[in-house]
């Protein structure tokens, strides 16, 4: 039996999505809202994680990505995502957080079945059709820690608030902001922004 936590914050798609993996014999179906899948993962204690990516902590992935990327502890689920290939900062950073799985979030339903078996058994499963947001996430030039502060300043914080956010000094984050603009060849932070959002990577 395959103990599957889904996480995902949209509630009727999660309930459709639940329901839909229940139909398979082999699956005993947990779901969740991201604030609280860690909790859950301690309680369920699920042999795979199937979260969606775009409803996660928009400045990294929730605790939920470090519980999974401590394997080869048995306890720790391993983590499989739905994305789409126009996200290629968050498919970045779902490879950084220990992803085992990815799964186009406009596929069949089907693909999200055959993805967590071959998670559940130890196996990489990439959507052929995520192809084009690895290439695209490859070629970004902004370093894990600098998606976070663009990603927080995109929400609208203040350097202040970046700051005791990701525990950083103001002038860090001015240091980083700075480089982030630079590497993006904008004129300023709102360009940045403006930039980062149109190629996918906040």
């Amino acid at each position: 039996m395959i103990r599957v936590l889904l996480v995902h914050d949209e509630c009727l798609v999660r309930l459709a999505l639940a329901e839909w993996l229940r139909r398979e014999p082999d699956f005993r179906v947990f779901d969740a809202p991201w604030r609280s899948a860690s909790p859950q993962v301690r309680t369920v204690r699920p042999d795979v994680c199937a979260a969606d990516l775009e409803c996660a902590d928009p400045y990294g992935l929730p605790p939920l990505a470090d519980l999974c990327a401590r394997r080869p502890d048995p306890a720790v689920p391993r983590l499989l995502v739905l994305a789409g290939a126009n996200r290629p900062g968050l498919l970045r950073r779902a490879a950084e957080a220990g992803a085992l799985g990815y799964v186009a979030k406009e596929g069949s339903p089907d693909r999200l079945v055959s993805g967590i078996r071959q998670v559940a058994a130890g196996k990489r499963y990439v959507d052929d059709s995520l192809g084009f947001g690895f290439l695209k996430a490859a070629e970004m030039p902004l370093t894990r820690r600098e998606l976070s502060v663009l990603s927080l300043a995109a929400e609208g914080a203040s350097v202040a608030e970046i700051a005791g956010s990701l525990h950083l000094s103001h002038g860090t984050v001015r240091n980083y902001m700075a480089a982030i603009t630079r590497k993006t060849g904008a004129r300023n932070r709102i360009d940045a922004i403006r930039i980062s959002q149109g190629e996918g990577w906040v």
